[in-house]
């Protein structure tokens, strides 16, 4: 099994773990090195949370940053649940919120 960088729970209570192997990956993005703790945040409060349409078993979350440039100025946290417990699966900085408005659920 793979190493645990962190565990946390989201505004739900559900738990959301970051794997080191995710983690890994998650640093190849720009600006990621050292998100940690802004990956964290944006979990435990985003600005929204957007979901895919099979279930709610993958949620978006999105947080805004505006001391980063306009095209990086969202942070985004995809997370898959599976048997009630949340895994990353990336995370990244991107330019705007995308999904269906009629997916998605407003935090602010």
């Amino acid at each position: 099994m793979d190493n645990i960088v962190f565990e946390i729970s989201d505004k739900t209570r559900r738990k959301i773990k970051l794997t080191g192997k995710q983690w890994k990956h998650i640093q190849k993005h720009p600006h990621m090195h050292e998100s940690l703790e802004r990956i964290e945040e944006t979990i435990k409060n985003p600005m929204t949370v957007r979901h895919d349409g099979a279930g709610k078993k993958i949620s978006y979350f999105y947080r805004e940053y505006k001391n980063m440039e306009p095209r990086e100025r969202y942070l985004f946290v995809s997370v898959k649940y599976l048997n009630g417990d949340g895994f990353i699966i990336t995370s990244f900085y991107t330019n705007k919120i995308t999904g269906s408005n009629e997916k998605h659920e407003h935090i602010l």
